[in-house]
């Protein structure tokens, strides 16, 4: 069996945690003004939203159920 010779030195890396390091200047978002939404994104975030109104609704449902809050309805 052939091994393969490797004439490159190896690389070293040296790691550094995140809070041990400088920090970095952060990007300046001003000017930038308002992002175009396509319909395609905009009826994707307006089921979005009817999902999580609906989900939230029945949540609360569950909660007052649970509470005994629907006792005399049954």
């Amino acid at each position: 069996m052939a091994t393969m010779q490797n004439s490159y030195p190896p690389e070293y890396f040296r790691v550094i945690h995140p809070l041990h390091d400088e920090p970095e200047q952060k990007c300046s978002t001003e000017g930038l003004g308002h992002i175009a939404m396509t319909p395609a994104v905009r009826i994707s975030l307006t089921v979005l939203r009817g999902y999580l109104l609906v989900m939230s609704g029945m949540l609360l449902y569950h909660v007052l159920d649970l509470a005994g809050m629907f006792h005399s309805i049954r």
